[in-house]
């Protein structure tokens, strides 16, 4: 269970990116965060791990406090959230296979990572990864090689070799097609659902929110402003989420407008979807 309360980041400029931002992820869940460019997304995937610092707040994982951790207690935690990164973050000039197996340097000693030495077992599970991601006959292919599709299912396999606890994946579909976007959300989702652990993910595309997401959290400057089941994502919701617009009068918690309030909270359902706001 990731429990991760009142989160706050404000950077040395004064800007805040995130105003007290709470959120509890369990179970298999996939969980998507949707907002406008700005609203403290990515910002708060990266202060789940501590790739960005909080200014205030918890961050907690299976009970495990990681705002609270430094040095090797940080690095340890750090094995339990696999990251997947908007630009793959791969080391262009090595090989599928060697950019995989760094998902398990947290778990080896200086030497043996600069040697890239690593266990049987792990190079036996990085090809059964592989393969499961579609990409078991590019293992020496290098990753300068391969298409924006294929590095991102290398950054995906990079993270499951790690065996987390929750994966958190920053706009996985930002730079790929639309078919290819979904081959990704299938894989991320299949993922969730047969390691049992939950995905959180940052994402823009609001369709596909809808389409794979168990749950959704809404972000505008800074703040939480909508959290519920994608059919709940309604016009009102939306114009909450990506205009600013106030709840109106009679709305529940998710600023879906109640039956008894006389106003249809699906009044404006014929936007569509939000994309790339």
């Amino acid at each position: 269970m990731l429990s991760v309360t009142d989160l706050q980041k404000t950077y040395p400029s004064g800007d805040e990116a995130l105003k007290g931002v709470s959120l509890d992820v369990t179970g298999n869940q996939t969980v998507a965060m949707i907002g406008p460019s700005g609203a403290g997304k990515s910002t708060f995937i990266r202060c789940v791990n501590r790739l960005t610092e909080p200014t205030g707040g918890s961050v907690e994982l299976d009970g495990l406090d990681v705002t609270g951790l430094s040095g090797t207690e940080l690095r340890e935690a750090r094995r339990d959230m696999g990251m997947i990164f908007q630009e793959y973050n791969l080391i262009e000039r090595l090989t599928v296979m060697e950019n995989v197996l760094s998902g398990r340097l947290g778990y080896v000693s200086t030497w043996d990572a600069f040697r890239r030495k690593f266990a049987g077992d792990d190079i036996a599970r990085a090809y059964e990864v592989l393969e499961r991601v579609g990409l078991e006959d590019h293992e020496n292919n290098r990753a300068d090689e391969l298409s924006g599709g294929q590095r991102q299912r290398v950054g995906i396999a990079r993270a499951v070799l790690q065996r987390p606890k929750i994966l958190l994946v920053d706009e996985p579909t930002s730079s790929l097609d639309p078919e290819t976007s979904r081959d990704v959300m299938d894989l991320l989702t299949e993922i969730a659902d047969e390691d049992d652990i939950p995905v959180l993910i940052n994402i823009h595309e609001v369709d596909l929110a809808e389409e794979y997401a168990e749950r959704i959290v809404g972000l505008r400057d800074g703040r939480k402003v909508f959290e519920g089941d994608p059919e709940e994502l309604d016009g009102t919701a939306r114009g909450q989420i990506y205009r600013g617009e106030e709840i109106p009068e009679g709305a529940g918690p998710t600023g879906k407008v109640r039956a008894e309030a006389g106003v249809s909270g699906d009044s404006t359902a014929e936007e569509g979807n939000i994309r790339r706001t």
